[in-house]
């Protein structure tokens, strides 16, 4: 199985790839990660995964400046329906729009928008940064061996407000509920980072990769 983390100039790309590289070991010796700067690379895939660190804005013009590249991630993901990882802003990126710094259109395969995160209490620090929770309602092969309020690494201060709750499959509680994971069919997406996130993170990267949609 061939495995492909897309380069396209936002997210620790080196530490993705290490995580999924372990992660890897621990299945099969038959998956290869394999780290994507070029469209074409796209049609050897039966996985991909999309990290994404800083602005929205950012990150979307750094996939719209590669020729092609969201043409084709749309046509294996929601008309080949490839396993697809979104990491951080990678998760937002499937949003229909961000607020963040103005308006900014996204990929518009989850409906929902992408908002500040809003708190009440003062003590609540924004950006949302470190170690906390995910909390999740019903068993699925992708929390596989994942406990229930198991500690994940975030790093944002913008969330996905997702409009269908059937596609939340787990929610942190930082002031108020935020989106932990999306999954929608073969769509799937985590605010937390599971490149930083330790042993559980590895767990969730090892159960992705053994997941079919």
């Amino acid at each position: 199985m061939r495995v492909g983390i897309i380069d396209y100039g936002s997210g620790n790309i080196r530490s993705v790839f290490k995580s999924f590289e372990k992660a890897a070991s621990l299945v099969s010796p038959k998956i290869h990660i394999k780290v994507i700067d070029n469209i074409k690379e796209l049609n050897e895939l039966e996985k991909i995964v999309l990290p994404g660190v800083g602005a929205f804005a950012d990150c979307m013009k750094g996939l719209e400046k590669q020729p092609g590249l969201i043409e084709m991630l749309t046509k294996k993901v929601l008309e080949e329906n490839k396993a697809f990882l979104g990491i951080c802003v990678g998760m937002q990126l499937l949003a229909n729009y961000s607020k963040e710094y103005g308006h900014t259109e996204g990929l518009a395969w989850i409906d929902g928008e992408v908002t500040s995160i809003k708190t009440i209490d003062s003590s609540i620090k924004i950006p949302h940064m470190g170690w906390n929770s995910i909390s999740f309602g019903c068993s699925h092969s992708l929390l596989k061996e994942i406990k229930k309020n198991e500690d994940f690494y975030f790093v944002h201060s913008y969330q996905f407000n997702v409009k269908d709750n059937d596609f939340i499959l787990a929610k942190t509680h930082y002031g108020r509920d935020i989106t932990s994971i999306v999954l929608k069919n073969n769509i799937l997406g985590t605010q937390f980072h599971p490149e930083k996130s330790q042993i559980a993170g590895i767990q969730f990267i090892k159960n992705f990769l053994e997941w079919t949609p």
